[in-house]
């Protein structure tokens, strides 16, 4: 097997957000894949000390593999940016601009994709302007069933489907346990898919749509991550030409949020066929149950390589 150019990359994961436990996950399966490769790789949870080892041990590239606040919201990334050291991912402002997703709907909806009609709410307003009378509003322009989650975070954490008027009060206060904001979105009912986009230098390329099938209705923290809670179909079980348009649609979001390297694009494809972008990860999770991973072998992909070949083009780019 021939080696990679890579002397050494440095995986982060684990960090302190509610995500650790699934970053720590896809930092081991980096590491395993990348070191199949011949490539010396060392993982390391990122600490008060990380910065200083960063400047004395200067690895040839940094995987941040990192999910949740610090690793996605471009803190981190920015502060690599600052010490001239190369990372896989997106850059720090933009990906500061797909963590938030009001401000991703925002991008999206003047490139002109589909998005679900929504409105975001603080925690302070929606206290402050009495919640009665606020959800007496939301309810009015955007008709149950809704989608309620925190405006930042993954892994569908704080999330809750509103089927019924009387729920949206405890949907609200759930999302507010994770972040200071919340977003109420349209429920668009359809089949759920996520879209892996790559690019290793040659532009970005969108992998085969993988199909969520959850066996309790709901893809929740527990059925993303637990083996069993979920049938993935690749390539989703959808019409070709709804195919094509998920695609162009997750290549359009990826080029409008200005990402970088790797993405995963999460969408709803309606009875119509028509795709809705729902939301992006900068890192999309790569753990033994994620979807980025099934995707790349669905299109062929020796895993490993890809991993390289996406290492390699940081290199290339530098920070």
């Amino acid at each position: 097997m021939p080696t990679s150019p890579i002397s050494r990359v440095l995986i982060l994961a684990g960090g302190i957000s509610h995500e650790r436990d699934i970053s720590m996950r896809s930092g081991r399966r980096v590491a395993d894949s990348l070191a199949e490769h011949g490539i010396e790789v060392e993982l390391r949870d990122p600490d008060a000390s990380l910065i200083d080892y960063l400047v004395a041990s200067k690895p040839d590239v940094v995987w941040p593999a990192l999910h949740g606040a610090s690793g996605e919201d471009g803190s981190l990334r920015g502060l690599l940016e600052f010490l001239n050291v190369p990372f896989v991912g997106s850059r720090s402002d933009e990906s500061r601009l797909a963590w938030d997703k009001p401000t991703a709907k925002l991008l999206i909806e003047r490139a002109g994709l589909n998005t679900p009609h929504s409105i975001t709410l603080t925690r302070e307003a929606f206290r402050e302007l009495g919640a009665a009378s606020v959800l007496r509003t939301i309810s009015a322009e955007l008709p149950i069933p809704v989608v309620v989650k925190p405006t930042q975070g993954g892994s569908a954490q704080g999330v809750t489907i509103v089927e019924d008027l009387d729920n949206l009060p405890k949907a609200m206060v759930h999302a507010y346990t994770y972040c200071d904001a919340a977003i109420v979105e349209q429920k668009i009912t359809g089949t759920e898919i996520a879209v892996g986009i790559i690019d290793t230098g040659d532009g970005p390329v969108a992998l085969p749509a993988v199909e969520i099938e959850p066996v309790s209705g709901t893809y929740g923290f527990e059925a993303r991550y637990n083996a069993g809670e979920t049938n993935f179909y690749t390539p989703a079980r959808i019409p070709a030409e709804a195919a094509a348009r998920a695609s162009e649609l997750a290549l359009g979001a990826h080029r409008a949020l200005g990402l970088r390297h790797i993405s995963r694009i999460d969408i709803i494809v309606d009875g119509a066929g028509t795709p809705w972008f729902l939301e992006a990860s900068t890192m999309p999770g790569l753990t033994e149950t994620s979807l980025f991973p099934l995707a790349l072998e669905a299109a062929g992909h020796d895993v490993g390589w890809v991993y390289s070949a996406l290492a390699e083009s940081a290199i290339r780019e530098g920070s």
